[in-house]
């Protein structure tokens, strides 16, 4: 395997595990359910994302052929974790969840 191949799953790894750690950090640190919720649905998309782009890449690279499964994986995050978040923050609204005073906007209102 190429060095350059090591190199570039090696920071697709990298970049991934920051973004999800950070995602997991923000989900434990802010203040309310909205603030809360970009955590999982931002940074830790795109970690994940990261993180099978780069064994995609890996398992590609081996002569085996184009990895397929990693791309579905990807499209199917991809398409889900919005749609969630979404359904979420709507039914935290109606919900009338409390929020801190830093949270800007009454969306029920």
């Amino acid at each position: 395997m190429p060095v350059w191949i090591e190199v570039a799953v090696s920071l697709f790894l990298l970049f991934g595990s920051l973004f999800a750690l950070v995602g997991a950090i923000g989900l434990f640190r802010l203040p309310d359910f909205f603030t809360r919720l970009h955590g999982p649905t931002k940074a830790t998309t795109l970690g994940v994302g990261a993180i099978v782009l780069g064994s995609m890449i890996f398992f590609s690279s081996r002569g085996d052929g184009l990895s397929l499964h990693e791309l579905l994986i990807m499209v199917f995050l991809f398409i889900t974790a919005p749609v969630s978040a979404h359904m979420l923050a709507k039914a935290a609204m109606q919900q009338r969840l409390p929020r801190v005073d830093r949270t800007r906007g009454e969306p029920w209102e």
